[in-house]
């Protein structure tokens, strides 16, 4: 019975009371995660309805097939009075034929809103599905994505606790792994961030997100700029290696402790074969100690290969994979985080302390308590496994009022002494290592400035020259007498006509 004007009235009221709606859920007073999540996708799902309904009094607007007009004119034109009885008489017949029909208005359906907001049911409280691992929007679920990665070739094969540190990296990633399985693995996981994105931030344009991350790629991408895949730093020593000093090495296993890229470097340098795992590559470098390059056998040269054009688009799908896990982790970084957290206070836990907490991750009633709380630690003291600053006296008997920096590490500083001492074996250490070309063995334990580590790898390039076999001096001869004397002392009495 409705006319168009009806309509157009309706759906404005409609919207009106939308607005209202989204109005009075944003200004309720949320206290945990769960109504944090439930309360944006009731706004979501007003939202979405709100924008159905402009949808619809727009196209009534335009009135395309002329219905409203027509209306209009019959309303406004010189028989209104008629119009109006007809009208009139429609409404009765309807009545009548209909006695008992229930009219519902619009304000019960916003009014139930309001009550299931203040006394919300089960329904209400879990309006999206969350694993148990994800703690309702807490914390990330990449139990899936790991196993897929430390499956992939040539991956090592890392704990849990770090690949949640280290899975955003991508740019790590030589090219030459980045194949079908690789991509494979990018996409679930591209997959999962975009599913846990959208249920946490259901308010996120995640679309619009995606469409920035697009275009930001496009420039990087044609300006050769984009991380892991344009044009690398040290791109000489990339192409074209740079040489290594033998002298100071007196076996393979030394030359191992430099690591793949360097030893890639100096054999790509020598025009060697560069492939193979660390021993392999050591053990070829160390052949040429001491030989001309003449006298090195053919096989160990790499086969000049003719140049062939590479398609500039080459890897730019998987790319862009990169990109938009990029993007999302910068939105996610704070969950990504809390998970570490959670993982990590997880394998600190006995079997039987989370069968008491009844609980595999961290107690969410505790948790939500406790989230939006204002620690109190005006002394800046570490956290705890349970989020809270660490007494003060556990604080000092373990140093962590003392700070260490490392000249070596790009000035570090290290909390306590513990943290210190285990550095040294961390990549950021052997990472400063070697781009000062000094293997990262136990002789510079302990050494953290650049001046100091220098001096120590040249006196102990000096004392490995004096262990080194002389045969000047070394070499034994036997004259014809039976004496043993040095080549010196052989070539001498040879000379003089002794022997």
């Amino acid at each position: 019975m409705e006319t168009i004007l009806e309509q157009q009235r309706r759906l404005h009221e409609e919207r009106e009371r939308l607005v209202d709606a989204m109005r009075k859920e944003s200004l309720h007073n949320k206290t945990t995660l769960r109504e944090n999540i439930n309360s944006d996708h009731r706004i979501k799902i007003l939202l979405d309805k709100g924008i159905d309904v402009c949808n619809t009094l727009t196209e009534l607007y335009e009135d395309n097939d002329g219905l409203r007009q027509e209306e209009v004119e019959a309303i406004a034109g010189p028989n209104e009075f008629q119009e109006f009885y007809k009208r009139l008489k429609e409404v009765k017949d309807f009545h009548r034929k209909h006695p008992n029909e229930i009219f519902i208005p619009m304000t019960v359906e916003f009014d139930e809103l309001d009550k299931a907001r203040e006394s919300p049911t089960d329904e209400m409280n879990n309006m999206v599905e969350f694993t148990d691992e994800e703690a309702y929007g807490r914390f990330l679920d990449l139990h899936e994505c790991y196993m897929l990665y430390i499956n992939l070739k040539g991956c090592e094969k890392i704990s849990y606790v770090k690949y949640l540190d280290t899975f955003d990296k991508l740019f790590d990633m030589p090219k030459d792994r980045k194949n079908k399985a690789y991509e494979k693995y990018l996409q679930v996981l591209l997959d999962y961030l975009v599913s846990f994105c959208s249920r946490i931030k259901p308010l996120l344009d995640l679309s619009a997100e995606l469409d920035k991350v697009k275009t930001t790629f496009t420039e990087q991408w044609e300006s050769s700029e984009f991380p892991g895949w344009g044009k690398e730093a040290g791109s000489a020593m990339a192409h074209t290696g740079a040489h290594l000093d033998l002298s100071a090495f007196s076996s393979a296993e030394e030359l191992a402790s430099l690591g793949l890229d360097r030893l890639k470097s100096a054999l790509m340098a020598l025009n060697l074969k560069c492939g193979g795992t660390l021993d392999q590559r050591a053990e070829r470098l160390y052949i040429t100690k001491g030989k001309r390059m003449e006298d090195l056998k053919p096989s160990l040269f790499s086969k000049a290969k003719s140049a062939k054009r590479e398609d500039p688009n080459r890897g730019k799908g998987v790319a862009f994979l990169e990109a938009q896990v990029y993007h999302l982790m910068d939105l996610l970084g704070e969950q990504r985080q809390a998970t570490r957290d959670n993982v990590q206070r997880r394998q600190a836990r006995t079997g039987t302390e989370r069968a008491d907490d009844g609980e595999e991750v961290a107690s969410e009633s505790e948790s939500e308590e406790d989230e939006d709380e204002i620690i109190y630690n005006p002394k800046n003291l570490p956290l705890g496994w349970d989020g809270k600053p660490i007494p003060y006296w556990l604080y000092k008997l373990h140093g962590l009022n003392i700070n260490f920096k490392c000249e070596i590490c790009g000035n570090q500083t290290y909390r306590g002494p513990k943290a210190f001492q285990r550095h040294f074996s961390e990549w950021r250490h052997a990472h400063g290592m070697r781009c000062l070309g000094i293997p990262n063995t136990a002789h510079f334990a302990n050494v953290t400035q650049i001046e100091d580590a220098m001096a120590l790898w040249t006196k102990i390039k000096q004392a490995k020259d004096a262990e080194r076999w002389n045969p000047e001096h070394e070499e034994e001869f036997e004259d014809s007498a039976g004496n043993v004397v040095t080549k010196k002392t052989y070539d001498d009495l040879q000379r003089q006509g002794l022997l």
